[in-house]
Protein backbone atom coordinates (compact mmCIF):
# COMPACT_ATOMS: atom_id res chain seq x y z
CA UNK A 1 0.00 0.00 0.00
CA UNK A 2 1.11 3.55 -1.04
CA UNK A 3 -0.23 6.05 1.27
CA UNK A 4 0.83 9.58 0.54
CA UNK A 5 -0.32 13.34 2.32
CA UNK A 6 -0.45 16.60 0.77
CA UNK A 7 -0.73 19.68 2.68
CA UNK A 8 -3.59 22.48 2.63
CA UNK A 9 -2.45 25.98 2.29
CA UNK A 10 -3.40 29.34 3.81
CA UNK A 11 -2.73 32.69 1.33
CA UNK A 12 -0.76 35.15 3.55
CA UNK A 13 -0.34 38.07 0.91
CA UNK A 14 -0.01 38.06 -3.01
CA UNK A 15 -3.41 35.59 -3.59
CA UNK A 16 -4.75 36.02 -7.38
CA UNK A 17 -1.53 37.20 -8.75
CA UNK A 18 -0.05 33.66 -9.47
CA UNK A 19 -3.03 33.24 -12.35
CA UNK A 20 -1.39 33.04 -16.06
CA UNK A 21 -3.33 35.84 -17.53
CA UNK A 22 -1.89 38.12 -14.47
CA UNK A 23 1.66 37.06 -14.13
CA UNK A 24 2.39 36.78 -17.92
CA UNK A 25 1.54 40.67 -17.98
CA UNK A 26 2.84 41.95 -14.73
CA UNK A 27 4.90 39.13 -12.56
CA UNK A 28 3.11 37.63 -9.88
CA UNK A 29 3.83 37.22 -5.84
CA UNK A 30 2.55 35.60 -3.23
CA UNK A 31 3.37 34.64 0.66
CA UNK A 32 2.42 31.49 1.22
CA UNK A 33 2.25 28.96 4.17
CA UNK A 34 1.37 24.71 4.38
CA UNK A 35 -0.69 24.17 7.35
CA UNK A 36 -1.43 21.14 9.17
CA UNK A 37 -4.39 20.14 7.54
CA UNK A 38 -3.78 17.62 4.53
CA UNK A 39 -5.22 15.61 1.30
CA UNK A 40 -4.67 11.59 1.23
CA UNK A 41 -4.23 9.36 -1.51
CA UNK A 42 -4.00 5.40 -0.79
CA UNK A 43 -3.24 3.09 -3.80
CA UNK A 44 -3.46 -0.46 -3.41
CA UNK A 45 -3.01 -3.39 -6.77
CA UNK A 46 -6.29 -5.39 -6.42
CA UNK A 47 -6.71 -8.88 -6.62
CA UNK A 48 -8.66 -8.34 -10.05
CA UNK A 49 -8.59 -6.02 -13.35
CA UNK A 50 -10.04 -2.76 -13.13
CA UNK A 51 -10.02 0.91 -11.81
CA UNK A 52 -11.33 1.36 -8.55
CA UNK A 53 -11.95 5.07 -7.29
CA UNK A 54 -12.93 6.01 -3.45
CA UNK A 55 -13.40 9.53 -2.93
CA UNK A 56 -16.77 11.28 -2.25
CA UNK A 57 -17.99 9.33 -5.04
CA UNK A 58 -17.09 5.86 -5.42
CA UNK A 59 -16.09 4.35 -9.57
CA UNK A 60 -15.32 0.61 -10.68
CA UNK A 61 -14.50 1.09 -14.41
CA UNK A 62 -12.55 -0.39 -16.60
CA UNK A 63 -11.05 2.61 -19.05
CA UNK A 64 -9.48 6.05 -17.87
CA UNK A 65 -11.61 7.57 -20.33
CA UNK A 66 -14.70 6.34 -18.40
CA UNK A 67 -13.68 8.29 -15.23
CA UNK A 68 -15.85 10.65 -14.09
CA UNK A 69 -13.54 12.87 -11.74
CA UNK A 70 -11.79 14.72 -13.76
CA UNK A 71 -8.21 15.44 -12.08
CA UNK A 72 -8.42 11.67 -11.52
CA UNK A 73 -8.89 10.81 -15.22
CA UNK A 74 -6.13 13.34 -16.29
CA UNK A 75 -3.60 12.23 -13.86
CA UNK A 76 -4.18 8.54 -15.15
CA UNK A 77 -3.75 8.96 -18.85
CA UNK A 78 -0.01 10.00 -17.98
CA UNK A 79 0.30 6.89 -15.79
CA UNK A 80 -1.91 4.52 -18.38
CA UNK A 81 0.54 1.28 -17.72
CA UNK A 82 -0.38 1.30 -13.92
CA UNK A 83 -4.11 1.66 -15.07
CA UNK A 84 -5.56 -2.27 -15.93
CA UNK A 85 -5.41 -3.39 -11.84
CA UNK A 86 -5.55 -0.63 -9.32
CA UNK A 87 -7.52 0.96 -6.59
CA UNK A 88 -7.19 4.79 -5.38
CA UNK A 89 -8.90 6.67 -2.18
CA UNK A 90 -8.35 9.92 -1.11
CA UNK A 91 -9.58 11.24 1.65
CA UNK A 92 -9.20 14.81 3.32
CA UNK A 93 -9.02 16.76 6.79
CA UNK A 94 -11.67 19.35 5.41
CA UNK A 95 -14.62 19.71 3.04
CA UNK A 96 -12.99 20.94 -0.46
CA UNK A 97 -14.89 24.58 -1.08
CA UNK A 98 -13.41 26.23 2.18
CA UNK A 99 -10.48 28.43 0.19
CA UNK A 100 -7.22 26.20 1.60
CA UNK A 101 -6.04 24.82 -1.80
CA UNK A 102 -7.26 21.52 -1.51
CA UNK A 103 -7.86 21.07 -5.51
CA UNK A 104 -3.62 21.44 -6.51
CA UNK A 105 -3.32 19.56 -2.65
CA UNK A 106 -5.59 16.56 -3.84
CA UNK A 107 -3.54 16.66 -7.40
CA UNK A 108 -0.08 16.63 -5.96
CA UNK A 109 -0.95 13.70 -3.47
CA UNK A 110 -2.69 11.47 -5.94
CA UNK A 111 0.72 11.89 -8.70
CA UNK A 112 3.25 11.73 -5.82
CA UNK A 113 1.26 8.41 -5.25
CA UNK A 114 1.24 6.81 -9.02
CA UNK A 115 5.31 8.18 -8.98
CA UNK A 116 6.25 6.08 -5.59
CA UNK A 117 4.07 3.27 -6.63
CA UNK A 118 6.72 3.69 -9.84
CA UNK A 119 9.56 4.09 -7.25
CA UNK A 120 10.21 7.46 -8.84
CA UNK A 121 12.22 10.28 -7.50
CA UNK A 122 11.20 13.56 -8.87
CA UNK A 123 11.70 16.93 -7.51
CA UNK A 124 9.04 19.31 -5.27
CA UNK A 125 9.35 21.80 -8.72
CA UNK A 126 8.55 18.89 -11.17
CA UNK A 127 6.23 17.26 -9.10
CA UNK A 128 4.54 20.95 -8.91
CA UNK A 129 4.26 21.90 -12.65
CA UNK A 130 3.27 18.23 -13.31
CA UNK A 131 0.10 19.04 -11.06
CA UNK A 132 0.05 22.71 -12.78
CA UNK A 133 0.10 21.25 -16.01
CA UNK A 134 -2.56 18.96 -15.71
CA UNK A 135 -4.96 21.78 -13.70
CA UNK A 136 -4.22 24.50 -16.15
CA UNK A 137 -3.33 23.09 -19.10
CA UNK A 138 -5.11 19.87 -19.60
CA UNK A 139 -8.58 20.92 -17.84
CA UNK A 140 -8.38 24.57 -18.46
CA UNK A 141 -9.07 25.61 -15.72
CA UNK A 142 -8.98 29.39 -14.19
CA UNK A 143 -5.88 28.84 -11.47
CA UNK A 144 -2.69 29.61 -10.44
CA UNK A 145 0.56 27.83 -9.26
CA UNK A 146 0.43 28.81 -5.69
CA UNK A 147 -1.15 25.75 -4.47
CA UNK A 148 0.42 23.21 -6.17
CA UNK A 149 3.57 25.05 -5.54
CA UNK A 150 3.29 25.41 -1.56
CA UNK A 151 1.66 21.69 -1.14
CA UNK A 152 4.81 20.41 -2.75
CA UNK A 153 7.23 22.75 -1.00
CA UNK A 154 5.72 23.01 2.24
CA UNK A 155 6.92 25.29 4.82
CA UNK A 156 6.23 29.50 4.82
CA UNK A 157 6.98 30.39 1.09
CA UNK A 158 7.90 33.51 -0.83
CA UNK A 159 7.15 33.00 -4.52
CA UNK A 160 7.60 34.48 -7.50
CA UNK A 161 6.14 33.93 -10.82
CA UNK A 162 7.84 35.24 -13.54
CA UNK A 163 6.01 36.75 -16.64
CA UNK A 164 7.87 33.17 -18.97
CA UNK A 165 6.11 30.88 -16.52
CA UNK A 166 9.01 30.17 -14.44
CA UNK A 167 8.64 30.13 -10.71
CA UNK A 168 11.21 31.24 -8.36
CA UNK A 169 10.72 29.80 -4.58
CA UNK A 170 12.51 31.18 -1.63
CA UNK A 171 11.98 30.85 2.28
CA UNK A 172 10.88 33.67 3.92
CA UNK A 173 13.39 34.96 6.35
CA UNK A 174 12.00 34.35 9.31
CA UNK A 175 13.16 34.03 12.88
CA UNK A 176 11.50 30.88 15.01
CA UNK A 177 10.24 32.48 17.65
CA UNK A 178 8.57 34.66 15.06
CA UNK A 179 6.59 31.68 13.63
CA UNK A 180 5.88 30.37 16.88
CA UNK A 181 3.75 33.98 17.52
CA UNK A 182 2.44 33.99 14.43
CA UNK A 183 1.15 30.32 14.73
CA UNK A 184 -0.21 31.05 18.51
CA UNK A 185 -2.06 34.32 17.06
CA UNK A 186 -3.18 32.96 13.85
CA UNK A 187 -6.89 30.94 14.26
CA UNK A 188 -8.56 29.54 11.72
CA UNK A 189 -12.55 28.62 11.74
CA UNK A 190 -14.81 26.39 9.67
CA UNK A 191 -17.92 28.29 9.30
CA UNK A 192 -20.02 25.67 7.67
CA UNK A 193 -20.21 27.61 4.26
CA UNK A 194 -18.36 26.51 1.04
CA UNK A 195 -17.94 27.82 -2.60
CA UNK A 196 -16.84 27.39 -6.00
CA UNK A 197 -12.95 28.82 -6.72
CA UNK A 198 -13.56 28.17 -10.30
CA UNK A 199 -15.85 30.74 -10.14
CA UNK A 200 -14.77 33.41 -9.03
CA UNK A 201 -11.29 33.02 -10.41
CA UNK A 202 -12.90 32.60 -13.97
CA UNK A 203 -14.53 36.24 -13.25
CA UNK A 204 -11.52 37.47 -12.06
CA UNK A 205 -9.19 35.73 -15.45
CA UNK A 206 -11.57 37.24 -17.80
CA UNK A 207 -11.00 40.60 -16.40
CA UNK A 208 -8.11 40.21 -16.19
CA UNK A 209 -7.68 39.17 -19.70
CA UNK A 210 -9.68 42.31 -20.81
CA UNK A 211 -7.50 44.49 -18.52
CA UNK A 212 -10.13 46.03 -16.72
CA UNK A 213 -8.61 48.76 -14.88
CA UNK A 214 -10.38 47.80 -11.42
CA UNK A 215 -9.37 43.94 -11.15
CA UNK A 216 -5.72 45.02 -12.27
CA UNK A 217 -5.47 48.03 -9.70
CA UNK A 218 -6.37 45.46 -7.11
CA UNK A 219 -4.36 42.56 -7.95
CA UNK A 220 -1.46 45.54 -7.87
CA UNK A 221 -1.66 46.20 -4.61
CA UNK A 222 -2.49 42.26 -3.52
CA UNK A 223 0.75 41.29 -5.30
CA UNK A 224 1.89 44.57 -2.93
CA UNK A 225 0.50 43.46 0.38
CA UNK A 226 2.78 40.76 -0.25
CA UNK A 227 6.01 42.64 -0.51
CA UNK A 228 5.41 44.37 2.76
CA UNK A 229 3.91 40.70 4.18
CA UNK A 230 7.96 39.19 3.58
CA UNK A 231 9.41 41.86 5.08
CA UNK A 232 7.29 42.45 8.39
CA UNK A 233 7.63 38.77 9.07
CA UNK A 234 11.27 39.67 8.44
CA UNK A 235 11.54 42.66 10.98
CA UNK A 236 8.98 40.18 13.06
CA UNK A 237 6.14 42.83 13.07
CA UNK A 238 3.30 40.86 12.98
CA UNK A 239 1.10 43.64 14.94
CA UNK A 240 1.42 45.68 11.54
CA UNK A 241 0.57 42.21 9.56
CA UNK A 242 -2.35 42.04 11.66
CA UNK A 243 -3.16 45.29 10.42
CA UNK A 244 -2.73 44.37 6.55
CA UNK A 245 -5.09 41.30 6.92
CA UNK A 246 -7.72 43.67 8.72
Amino acid sequence: MIICRSPLRISLGGGGTDIPSYYKKYGGRVISAAINKYVFTTIIVPYVDGIFLKYSNSENIKKITNIKHPIIREVLKNYKNLSKRIEITTLADIPSGTGLGSSGSFTNSLIKALQELENQKVSPKDLAEESCKIEINQLKRPVGKQDQYISSFGGLKNFKFNKNGNVNVKNVNIKKKTITKLENNLLLFFTGFTRSSSKILSKQDSQTKRSESKIIENLHEVKKIGDITSKLFERGNLYEFGQLMN
